[in-house]
């Protein structure tokens, strides 16, 4: 399975349907991006506990956020990872804050964590949104990815 999914939170129940909308988005990013539909990417659902702690750890900023992306292809490769080019990094996704903002923008929970799959992904994929040029391309593939599901607000 390319997407492999972990819940590491209890606070919120994570349905098979939610687990079949984020292996979407991550393959039709991949797809988008013309990587194989092979390559994996871990997706960790996680609590705002957990996901402060990360982001804290790696980002030096001491507060829950939304998404945080790791991926494989940053920093110096490893010997063992040469022969894993499949394998892509790893989204972790807080979901009491999808939850919170879903209510805040008005949509549902579901396209909320869609979206922060999308996001995530596309950093792995090696997007990022340090400037105004770099943040509209991103928004803008999100946007195209989530449309083509059929995943509106």
């Amino acid at each position: 399975m390319p997407v492999l999914v972990s819940n590491l939170q209890e606070e919120l129940p994570v349905e098979e349907s939610l687990i079949k909308l984020v292996e979407a988005v991550v393959l039709q990013c991949l797809k988008s991006e013309d990587y194989s539909p092979e390559a994996e990417v871990g997706l960790i659902f996680v609590d705002d506990a957990y996901i402060q702690s990360l982001n804290a750890e790696y980002r030096g900023v001491d507060r829950p956020t939304d998404v945080l992306s790791f991926a494989m292809n940053e920093g110096e490769a490893m010997p063992e990872e040469e022969d894993s080019e499949d394998l892509l990094g790893d989204i972790v996704i807080s979901l009491p804050t999808a939850q919170r903002q879903a209510l805040e923008y008005g949509h549902s929970f579901e396209r909320e964590v869609a979206y922060l799959t999308a996001h995530g992904s596309l950093h792995i994929l090696g997007y990022d949104h340090e400037d105004d040029v770099g943040r509209k391309v991103m928004r803008d593939k999100e946007e195209a990815v989530l449309n083509r599901l059929h995943i509106t607000r």
